[in-house]
């Protein structure tokens, strides 16, 4: 048999040694499965499947008498898992890079969680059932609770909790850790699913190529992976049904496709495919160190999305111009009490001094809808229609206590950098105006106080309620800028709840009503002499980015492995050309047909294979 590479090459030896792959194997049907590509690069391989399973918790009631050694042991249990993920920190930090390894930082968080801990507690001492009982039931609640977040980032919180949930279990049992022990050799790992620590002590060139039922791009055991530069795809449902162990298998990382007993002519293809994206990869990183200036001389403003303070580093990496979206939820659902004025403070702080001269904007708290912080259930009454309901600036207008630690946490971290702040879901000119009325009480008590902050700081919105847009005019006269969340407006404006798969397809960013309301959302922008970015996810979509700017939108913000891409298109079209493309794209009645005319801008300008 060949021995697997990571790369199918198209030297004759190669095909010669694929040729000789035994009859059955060659003679099996090739199968192609979409999944979701989450970690470039191709790999060619014998499959490896890693079965996990669930601890199965005992249930049973506990004497009184030994009630104070049952929690004894659920304190030891919690102390040997800290000492597991710190050992495992330290490994990946040794073995991948400091900047994974702050991945285990949440889950240590997870272990310090005064409410989750709290609550096992509670649960044990109303019920004197076991502790493992206790503390599954009240982690899945957790889990349950993270699961149905819409942002996919956050989402990905459940799989952390789940992955230390797991390891306090199997420690309470006295069960052994799971690991890759058995991976003796290169393979192409399939698995229902992966957590960061399933990789910790992993010889990098062991694991050709990750492939799992679950998961998404964002996922913190993909982000591991894509460190350690292993392709992977996620989300294929049912692969580890189809594949079998030794089964031969080709992982395309770039387009999310999985090819079982792939061909020689397949094999053959991929060896040109591989070489043509090495070459486009070298071109964009090449490209990206280079000003994003349009071929008749109009700059554009790149900068990046982020949701943690460590990610600070990253925008550097893809030579972002600053930070057009700081999501500060995360300081609030990583942990089960609202953070102090003191610790955002510190958060914010290290962003801005970390990127000045460049700007940070910090959008204010979104929480409630999709996003409800798990320890304080109370703050948020279940809704029928949460996406729809007290959520976001609605929340913090109620909850003023919250909302002005955030908002004086904000003014003190803008002496130290170039801040900006943001308020979203912002249906109208009278709730904007009562946010920056409150602004305003936190402005005063500050300067009472002899605390420095920018007065000049600037106080933009999100623009992603079709009312909001609708209204540009009015809250154009009371901020400095707007920025466009385009995953919500497509949302709202077409009635479509993108995460429904049985009407996803109807999530159209090219639908006309979107783009006529981009354009009047723009137009008074200028109109009113304010600025215009759009951090939804068009703005990291090299085909979607020329109709944005020919609308007259002034910044993009993306993820920030996206802006290499985006920077090439923008160096290789002219800005006059774009307002073309958008004029004519108003005129169409088919978003379809718009994605087309978008498609042949991008592809007669883009010319890297």
């Amino acid at each position: 048999m060949p021995p697997p590479a990571r790369y199918p090459l198209t030297q004759p030896a190669t095909l010669q040694a694929a040729s000789r792959m035994p009859p059955e194997s060659s003679a099996r049907q090739e199968v192609m499965v979409q999944g979701i590509p989450a970690s470039q690069g191709i790999a060619y391989g014998q499959v490896f499947v890693y079965i996990q399973s669930d601890v199965e918790v005992p249930s049973y009631v506990v004497d009184p008498g030994k009630r104070s050694d049952e929690i004894a042991r659920f304190e030891q249990a919690l102390l040997l898992t800290r000492q597991q993920i710190t050992k495992i920190k330290h490994e990946v930090e040794r073995n991948i890079g400091p900047e994974e390894a702050l991945i285990f930082d949440a889950h240590l968080m997870v272990l310090e969680d005064q409410a989750l801990i709290g609550e096992t507690l509670r649960e044990f001492e109303d019920t004197g059932r076991n502790l493992e009982t206790c503390f599954n039931k009240i982690s899945l609640r957790y889990i349950q609770a993270f699961s149905e977040i819409d942002d996919e980032y956050l989402r990905e919180r459940a799989g952390d909790i789940r992955d230390v949930a797991q390891r306090v279990l199997q420690n309470l049992l006295g069960q052994t850790e799971r690991s890759f022990n058995r991976l003796a050799d290169q393979r192409v790992v399939v698995a229902n699913d992966f957590s960061p620590s399933d990789f910790a002590g992993l010889d990098r060139s062991a694991a050709l190529a990750i492939v799992t039922d679950r998961g998404s791009k964002t996922s913190h055991a993909v982000i591991v992976a894509r460190s350690m530069k292993v392709p992977a795809v996620v989300g294929l449902r049912d692969f580890t049904r189809r594949a079998q162990p030794g089964d031969w298998v080709l992982v395309d990382g770039y387009e999310g496709l999985v090819i079982l007993h792939p061909s020689e002519n397949t094999l053959f293809r991929y060896g040109k495919i591989r070489e043509q994206r090495e070459g486009i990869e070298a071109r964009l990183l090449a490209a990206n160190r280079l000003p994003a200036v349009t071929l008749d001389g109009a700059a554009i403003t790149l900068m990046a999305n982020i949701e943690k303070v460590d990610e600070v580093q990253l925008v550097k990496h893809y030579n972002a111009e600053g930070v057009g979206l700081f999501r500060t939820e995360y300081l609030y659902l990583n942990s089960a009490r609202i953070p102090s004025e003191a610790e955002q403070v510190e958060a914010y702080r290290t962003v801005a001094a970390g990127l000045a001269p460049h700007p940070v904007i910090i959008r204010t708290l979104d929480l409630g809808g999709d996003k409800p912080m798990p320890g304080n259930p109370g703050l948020f009454p279940k809704e029928s229609n949460p996406f729809m309901g007290f959520r976001a600036i609605r929340f913090c207008l109620e909850h003023t206590d919250i909302f002005k630690d955030q908002l004086r946490a904000i003014l003190r971290a803008s002496a130290h950098g170039k801040v900006r702040l943001m308020y979203p879901m912002i249906s109208g000119a009278e709730e904007l105006a009562r946010a920056n009325a409150v602004l305003e009480e936190c402005r005063t008590e500050l300067r009472a106080q002899g605390v420095a902050f920018d007065e000049a700081l600037e106080v933009g919105t999100m623009i992603e309620i079709p009312s909001a847009a609708a209204t540009a005019d009015l809250l154009a006269q009371q901020c400095d800028f707007f920025s466009i969340g385009t995953n919500d407006l497509i949302q709202y404006l077409l009635a479509i709840d993108r995460v429904n798969d049985r009407i996803a397809h109807l999530y159209e960013p090219t639908h006309p009503a979107v783009l006529r309301t981009l354009k009047s959302v723009v137009d008074e922008a200028h109109r009113h002499d304010i600025s215009v970015s759009v951090c939804g996810e068009m703005a990291g979509d090299p085909v979607l980015v020329p109709l944005l700017l020919g609308l007259g939108v002034d910044a993009l913000s993306m993820t920030p492995p996206l802006i290499p891409a985006v920077r090439y298109l923008v160096r290789a079209m002219k800005l006059a050309d774009a307002k073309k493309l958008a004029e004519t794209a108003l005129g169409l009645a088919a978003p379809k047909e718009i994605h087309a005319l978008c498609l042949a801008f991008h592809n007669e300008r883009v010319k890297l294979e």
